[in-house]
């Protein structure tokens, strides 16, 4: 059997894995019953659909011709490490990491510096540029989820918070 279109196959594909992996997490927890629903039923529920939706995309790749059907191309490895470290950045300035002795610097610092680290995903940095979107992003932020939403969110590391 022929692949009509890559890229919807191989996205089929990720979807049943990430419902698979979600699913295997989910199992982990309560279920409960339909009128008694546990902790884990909703995202169970939730990955099996995930996973219904990547068969049903893998399936259609393999029987529709897509004007879009043309080969993958080659790995991105910049974006992908600058991303994914990004996500890293943000997580360890967010809360800390007690083990490596990095204090929590709070919501504002974190999202400065993974706008920074991701901005060298681009073809193109221009450390003018990024800051600027940083500092507008990261400000826009703190007022919508902290001040707007009333979110309990370190906003400032320790020794400047007082």
């Amino acid at each position: 059997m022929r692949i009509k279109s890559q890229k919807d196959f191989f996205s089929g594909l990720l979807f049943m894995a990430a419902g698979t992996a979600f699913g295997w997490g989910a199992t982990d927890y309560r279920l409960g019953t339909s009128a008694h629903m546990g902790p884990g039923y909703f995202p169970l529920l939730c990955s099996l659909i995930l996973a219904l939706i990547g068969l049903a995309v893998c399936i259609k790749s393999l029987a529709v011709d897509t004007a879009d059907g043309e080969r993958i191309g080659r790995w991105a490895p910049r974006p992908l490490v600058f991303i994914v470290l990004a996500n890293m950045v943000f997580g360890i300035l967010l809360g800390g990491w007690p083990a490596l002795g990095i204090p929590a610097f709070g919501f504002v610092p974190a999202t400065v510096a993974t706008i920074l680290v991701a901005a060298g995903a681009g073809p193109r940095f221009r450390v003018r540029e990024a800051t600027v979107l940083a500092t507008v992003l990261a400000l826009g932020s703190w007022l919508v989820f902290v001040q707007g939403l009333g979110m309990q969110l370190q906003s400032w590391p320790d020794f400047m918070a007082g």
